[in-house]
């Protein structure tokens, strides 16, 4: 386990951003409290007439498919059967977004997250599988890094079938990479790398033909090595897959623990340069993480039937339990909520469709927020159907009643905070964005190791800026009544916002002025300005998505425009909440107790209960580089 000190690991982090800004981005004007519109609405169009015609064929065929799958197989097979596999690669469903001069569908992100909604919607194992394939598997880094030859040789297995996987996490290594331990050592010709280490959680691996590995180049011959990106043949000589994991949810998912020991990999396999590894999977992730959002939206679609349905049929002293004000302030919400999802992932996917914005901060937004709510929406729907809620769905339908997996909506779901990015990372992730303009203007006040005259020399050049951009934030377009008056019922919300941007944006300098160089450590006020930006983002969302609906069919338009003020009045509620809480919390407490408990102050509090766990292994399972010693569980499904 590499042994790496926290300024180590902030360098390396901080080496893999993306630091210019050469296209717009709506999210991060609005975190400088410029609420600019016209970056979102009106809303790109979605691909040309061609693309459509082929997106709406597929998308039909695709449905008419998923009709004919059996959810419920996998959940007590816990696997995915092969002939679903076969079937998904015959309509092309692994090369959804692969351009069709390499054997794939080209068709937009739009239609990429339809589909994901309609192969999710089955079981969310399936939908697991395709977006691990394509949305951070092989075809993506491939197609945006890729060489010709890699594009040409690579592109076409894909979109054919050839499931893929990336693999990035070890044992000991999660969200910190600066720890990395696996290594691609050069051979002494140069022709190729010899690969050593072990990855963990490698979703899809264990079926996967192709995976993208990160490992650590040493220095060599003048190069600079570096974490690096390789694509590998998943049946290649020393690649073992020791372990299938079990989860609380997901129960179809391959995903496994894989060792490499001295595998080959030719040179020419190697994506980008040495030392680009990290900067190509955050890269991929910019529009990869909408993938998220897509699952989630078909499970608050979902959720909303079933809400709707149950609590019709369902009586209750006398009346259907939906119109009792307990049950239907919870049917609001999850109404209202699904609305606000399927807003976010419709303009973000037009948004990476249309190619003029950067969108690496809406991207993060979408998944942090799509999968934080996603989760609320699935517990109050267990809540509504109370123990049935609780009740698996083969038990239910064993006694007779409606087979309605409410429970495993809810572990399925559980994930989508953690994976490609924990909702704790997520919040660093976008702060250091949001912030970027004023660590910038800041110089070395923002550093923690520069001197007092270098801290003086920063503060007369951040003046100036400051001079110019604090007075921009005393007013604006939500201070007129009139604003936004062609969005009529919702003008009010976007008027909301627009003030609420400038009041974000006041409330972040007030706590880098206050905290200065350690605002980094002030997680919490950083998590809630991320939390207020991404309601933000969500409530112009909506407002645009139901603009844009009613262009198109005014009926649904109508009810469209209902959600969306429901749902911005929800989502200002939790704003004016994440506001109050950046000053008022207890934040300083909540360290201190943490910081005591780590110290064992507390232990007493912790007798009286057997811990099952004891004595059964190590927090983390230690590994050293060598040849495996168990059976390999790879397999094919073609």
């Amino acid at each position: 386990m590499a042994q790496v000190s926290e300024r180590e690991a902030r360098s390396v982090a901080e080496a893999a951003r993306e630091t210019e800004w050469t296209r717009p981005s709506f999210a991060k004007k609005l975190y400088l409290g410029d609420f600019d519109l016209s970056l979102i609405h009106p809303q790109p169009r979605v691909g040309t007439a061609e693309e459509t015609a082929r997106g709406d064929e597929f998308l039909a065929r695709l449905r008419a498919y998923c009709e004919t799958l059996d959810g419920a197989l996998i959940e007590r097979d816990a696997k995915i059967p092969d002939e679903y596999l076969r079937g998904l690669a015959e309509l092309g469903v692994f090369g959804i977004k692969i351009p069709t001069a390499y054997g794939g569908l080209g068709l937009p992100m739009t239609y990429y997250g339809e589909a994901l909604m309609l192969i999710a919607s089955v079981h969310p194992s399936l939908g697991a599988l395709v977006s691990a394939h394509q949305s951070i598997g092989v075809p993506e880094p491939v197609k945006q890094f890729g060489t010709d030859e890699q594009k040409q040789e690579f592109l076409p297995r894909c979109a054919a079938g050839a499931v893929t996987a990336f693999l990035l996490t070890e044992p000991d290594v999660g969200s910190d990479p600066a720890r990395l331990a696996s290594t691609a050592t050069p051979t002494d010709d140069g022709t190729a790398y010899l690969l050593d280490g072990v990855k963990l959680w490698t979703t899809n691996g264990v079926i996967a033909e192709l995976v993208v590995v990160m490992a650590r180049v040493p220095e060599h011959d003048g190069q600079r090595g570096g974490i690096s990106a390789f694509v590998v043949e998943a049946d290649a000589p020393g690649i073992t897959v020791e372990n299938r994991n079990a989860f609380m949810g997901l129960r179809g998912i391959e995903n496994g623990v894989t060792r490499f020991h001295q595998v080959r990999v030719p040179a020419g396999n190697r994506l980008g340069r040495e030392g680009d590894g990290l900067r190509i999977a955050l890269t991929t992730l910019n529009t990869g993480r909408l993938s998220i959002p897509a699952t989630c939206t078909a499970a608050g679609k979902w959720c909303l039937k079933i809400a709707r349905e149950w609590s019709a049929a369902r009586v209750q002293w006398g009346r259907p339990v939906g119109e009792h004000a307990a049950v239907a302030e919870k049917i609001s919400f999850v109404a209202a909520t699904t609305f606000g999802l399927e807003s976010v992932l419709a303009l973000s996917a037009r948004l990476a469709d249309a190619g003029g914005k950067d969108i690496r901060i809406e991207a993060a937004l979408a998944k942090l927020w799509a999968s934080e709510m996603a989760w609320k929406i699935a517990d109050e729907l267990v809540q509504i159907r109370g123990g049935r809620g609780y009740e698996t769905a083969d038990s239910l339908a064993a006694r007779g009643e409606r087979a309605v997996p409410a429970e495993q909506v809810l572990r399925d779901l559980r994930i989508n905070r953690i994976f490609e990015g924990s909702t704790e990372i997520m919040h660093l992730l976008i702060a250091r964005e949001a912030v970027d303009a004023h660590l910038a203007a800041a110089g070395d006040l923002a550093s923690a190791d520069a001197g007092l005259q270098d801290k003086a020399r920063a503060a007369v050049g951040a003046s100036g800026f400051y001079a110019k951009w604090l007075p921009q934030l005393a007013v604006g377009k939500g201070s007129v009544p009139r604003s936004y008056g062609e969005f009529g019922p919702l003008a009010k919300h976007l008027r909301y916002v627009e003030r609420s941007a400038r009041k974000l944006a006041r409330q972040t300098f007030y706590g880098m002025a206050r905290w200065q160089a350690k605002l980094e450590y002030r997680q919490g006020f950083l998590g809630r300005i991320v939390d207020i930006g991404a309601e933000l983002f969500a409530m112009a969302a909506a407002c645009s998505y139901a603009d844009t609906l009613r262009t198109t069919d005014r009926a649904q338009g109508e009810t469209a425009y209902e959600l969306a003020g429901a749902f911005c009045e929800q989502s200002r509620v939790r704003v004016e909440r994440l506001f109050d809480a950046l000053w008022s919390n207890t934040d300083d407490t909540d360290r201190r107790t943490a910081a005591r408990v780590l110290a064992g102050a507390y232990t007493w509090l912790e007798t009286g209960i057997v811990d099952p766990s004891e004595g059964t292994g190590p927090w983390i399972a230690e590994w050293t580089a060598g040849p495996s010693k168990a059976d390999n569980l790879h397999r094919h499904y073609r």
